[in-house]
This record gives C-alpha cells, structure tokens and sequence, in this order.
C-alpha cells in the first residue's frame, strides 16, 4: 500500500518560481496558490500541516501588507500550521515581525531552494512529532502508558531517553544527572514502568528535603524502641520497595556516614532497622538523581567514590529546558490543554506572541517552571487566549535578567545553534550555511560551548 504523502502549501505570485519548488519537493504533496483567495481555500480544502509564504503578495507585491494578512487569516483557520515566511524586503524587521505574528520560521530571498527544503522537512518532522505526542496522551484502550508520558522534540532529550528505555530491564543501577525541574522523576517512573518490576512498587524520597537526623530510619526504617518517639516497628523505603525500584532524588545531600550504610546495602543487598539485629533481604533497583556535581564532590571528600561508581553504572545528563530546542512550546500546549480543561475551559490556547515569548525564554526553574506559568495563566487569563502579560515574564527579579553582555550573547549563540543543528538534523555542513559561518567556526563554537551533537 502506498504511503500517503504529507501535504504542503506553497504561497507565491511568481509562476516560475511556483513550478521550479513543486518540482523540488516532489517527496509531498504540493498544491500552489497566487493569491490569498486560492490560498485560504486550499487550506481548508486539503488541511496542509506546512505553508511557505511569500510575503510580496498581489495586491501588494513589492511590500508585506498582503502577506501579512494571508498568515494571519491562515492561523486562524488553522493555528497549528507550520508557516514558513519569506521575503527579500526589510527582511530582518519583517522577520522578527513575522516570528511575533505566529509564523514558524522565517527564511530570506533569493530562494536556495536546498536551504528552503531543509526547513520545509524540519517543520514536517516537529509537527508529526506534536502529532505523535498528542496522540500518546489521549487514552488508551488497554491503558497502555507511553514511557515516561515523555513530550520531546529535542534529539538530546530523545538520546537520554532511548538510553534509558535500553537499560529498563536489566538491573543496572541508573544516575540521572540533570538541573532541578528538568523531569528527573518523570523519566524514573517511566524507567520503571518499562521495566520487568512494573508490577511492583515505586518508590520515591527525596533525600535533601529530610534532616540528616531521620533520613537513615526513613531510608533502612527502624524497630520499636530503638529511639525516643519510636513506638512502633516501621518498614524503610529501601524494604517498602522490595522487588520494585527504588528512586533516590538529590543523592548528593546524603551525608557521609549514610553512604557508608547505603553502600554496604548495594554490596550486600540486605539490611537492618535501626535497633534491630536481623538481617532483611531486600531486592530492589536503584535509580537516584542530583543536580550537584557528584565528581567535584568526590573531589572535595563530601561524597565517596566507591558509591558512586555503584549508583551510577549508567549515568544519564537530563538536558534544562533551554536546551531543549522546540520542547517549551510543545510542553507549554500540553500544559495548557490539561489545566485548561481542569480549570478554565474557556480557554483556548495561546496568543503567537506568547508562543514567541515561551520560545526565547531561558527558563532558568526548566519544566516546572514552565509548568507553573502556564498554569497561573491559564487561571488568571481573561481572554481566550494566552498572552505574554498572562505569563507575567516580567515579574522575574532583575537580578535574574542576563545583564552581562558576554553572557547574552553566548545564550543567543547556543540558541542559534541549537535551531541549525535541529533543522538540519545534525548535518554540521548544512547548519554552518544556515549561520552563515564556516564549518571550522561551527566546530570551535560546539568545543566552545560544550554542545554535543
């Protein structure tokens, strides 16, 4: 059986251009329109996901006002539309224009018709990506669960989580290494819920929220007796988890003389209770998680190194969100659409302006903030769609703002990168002509900036 071909749009007055890109993208389904009538009525006739739009439009072909227009009423009619804008006039005003506007990228004439194609894909591949994400969280039948319910766009992302679903069904202790609100949990509950021990329990303790004083009995649980205040026998987490998995968040803030015991319990896989003297046998897997840097620690004797290398046989970096190219939209929409219906139905997504904000921002809390935002605005919005003032982006301290001019400008570089290398899909040549830097450049500026591609 044939595969159905993805539908694409080309927006352009200028008939030899029209034809030469229909034959370029012979891998879609090309339809063309001269004007905004054959445009918006293509548009609801065949529901394209991908529009190229040539903003020089009749009646108004040496400016943008038509173009201008034409995207507007196209994301009206369908706001989920991937609308690449171009134009050879003021280009950069009518570029950042344009992004304001909703569109999703923005490419310069002349036309390099490669170029363009490269675009064209990535605007494809992200939209079947929100495709594939909407569809994992939509019920299922059999209750099936997506791993982790994870929502990525990002290849970094995607890495990290293919290690982990490799490693899910083996016994091999898992590190997750990452900044606070990048989805450590998350991604620990979905190890387990892809592993053989997804019928047992889960377990989670987060181990720098609890006084040094009682994190011991919270972890190996204690009997009767053995302390003040101890009037009955508890179970630990550890035993509570017996034949499940284990989740020990901020493993770094366990102080010294508890790593010692933990360590013994990895070695031996036995433990006991404070004040007891019977050994317990206890079967369980290990995922932990921190956001300090465990090497240094080990460096400055504040965490041990044999315990280490038990809890971390397969270390996992868990990219911030700013990292994450494309991610904050995609998890801003899901956000909304779940507290929407939760809180303030009448919402009904957000403003291309706030999309634009939610892009560029570097969301120093990751995800959670981001999830904090949106649910905030959802609650607070009082039209039906999301705007940049409902986001309140402006209320972040000064202090946190990037004041430092060569700070702000590495932030712009990485992000720069980051959208080449994705539109590209890692092609190194291809994202150093998007730059408009030599490939030498581009390899200085990854080393540079640590960018792994």
């Amino acid at each position: 059986m044939e595969q159905t071909k993805q539908k694409l749009l080309i927006v352009e007055d200028d008939q030899g251009l029209q034809r030469q890109l229909k034959w370029s993208y012979e891998d879609f389904e090309v339809f063309c329109a001269s004007n905004r009538a054959e445009a918006l009525a293509l548009l609801r006739a065949e529901e394209p996901d991908v529009v190229t739009l040539d903003l020089g439009l009749p009646p108004d072909p040496d400016g943008v006002t038509e173009g201008f227009a034409v995207l507007e009423e196209i994301l009206l009619v369908k706001p989920d539309t991937k609308v690449i804008v171009a134009s050879g006039h003021n280009a950069k005003e009518s570029a950042m224009r344009a992004i304001s506007a909703g569109a999703w990228d923005f490419y310069q004439k002349p036309v390099d018709i490669d170029e363009l194609h490269l675009i064209v894909k990535r605007a494809f591949h992200v939209r079947d990506l929100e495709l594939q994400n909407q569809k994992a969280q939509a019920p299922k039948a059999d209750g099936e669960r997506l791993f982790g319910t994870l929502i990525t766009a990002s290849p970094e992302m995607l890495k990290a989580a293919r290690t982990i679903e490799r490693v899910a069904n083996t016994n091999a202790s898992v590190m997750l290494l990452g900044a606070s609100g990048t989805g450590k949990e998350l991604l620990a509950r979905g190890l387990h819920d892809a592993s053989d021990r997804k019928g047992k329990p889960f377990v989670a303790i987060n181990c720098g929220a609890i006084p040094e004083n009682l994190l011991e009995s919270e972890l190996f649980g204690h009997e009767k007796g053995a302390f003040t205040g101890a009037i009955k026998t508890t179970e630990g987490k550890i035993e509570m988890a017996n034949g499940g998995t284990l989740f020990l968040d901020e493993v770094g803030d366990i102080p010294l003389p508890l790593q010692v015991k933990l360590l013994r319990f990895i070695q031996e896989r036995v433990i006991e209770r404070i004040g007891g003297r019977k050994a317990i046998p206890v079967d369980v897997r290990i995922v932990c998680a921190t956001h300090r840097d465990l090497n240094q620690m080990i460096a400055d004797k504040a965490f041990r190194d044999d315990l280490y290398y038990r809890l971390a046989e397969v270390p996992v970096h868990i990219p911030r969100l700013a990292e994450r190219q494309g991610d904050a939209v995609l998890l801003a929409k899901h956000f909304l659409s779940r507290f929407a219906r939760e809180m303030n139905p009448s919402i009904k997504g957000f403003a291309a302006s706030a999309l634009t904000a939610i892009d560029q921002w570097d969301w120093p809390g990751n995800v959670r903030e981001l999830e904090n935002r949106v649910k905030r605005a959802v609650i607070m919005a009082e039209g039906k769609f999301i705007t940049v003032d409902d986001l309140q982006f402006d209320l972040v301290e000064e202090d946190d703002r990037v004041l430092n001019l060569k700070a702000a400008r590495e932030a712009a570089d990485r992000r720069a990168i980051g959208r080449a290398i994705a539109r590209t899909e890692g092609n190194i040549s291809n994202a150093a002509k998007l730059l408009g830097i030599s490939r030498p450049t581009l390899y200085d500026l990854l080393k540079q900036y640590e960018i792994h591609v």
